[in-house]
């Protein structure tokens, strides 16, 4: 099992890490990422994913913290994981109404796989 537990922990740091990238790519450049997932955005539309961009990037960072905590950190842990499972809401929301083009569901598919590696983590015996 330490193994797994190993691999485990290279994939939520790898996918915390990813999350901070794309966060500070996002609140950087909103109206470039906007434009990748097929949305043409104005002032207010690039304002508001560039905070979006800032909050990812915060719960990215979180995650880092909770894997190298000497102390567990599942209550800042199950947030992540939340955070992800809202995104994968909020984008296929997103994509349904037309907002955002299919290409948006891989980020969505994403979040969706990241916040349940986020929980199967925490549900992991730290010891």
């Amino acid at each position: 099992m330490r193994w797994i537990n190993k691999y485990l922990n290279l994939l939520v740091l790898s996918i915390s890490v990813i999350t901070v990238v794309s966060g500070l790519s996002q609140a950087i450049a909103p109206e470039k990422v906007l434009s990748m997932i097929g949305v043409e955005g104005s002032p207010s539309a690039s304002y508001f994913f560039g905070v979006v961009g800032m909050f990812m990037t915060l719960f990215g960072g979180l995650m880092v913290h909770v894997i190298y905590s000497p102390q567990p950190q599942k209550a800042a842990g199950f947030w992540c994981a939340l955070q992800k499972l809202a995104a994968f809401v909020a984008v296929t929301l997103g994509v349904v109404k037309g907002i955002f083009s299919l290409l948006a569901l891989a980020v969505a598919f994403f979040d969706l796989s990241s916040g349940l590696v986020f929980l199967i983590y925490l549900k992991q015996d730290r010891k």
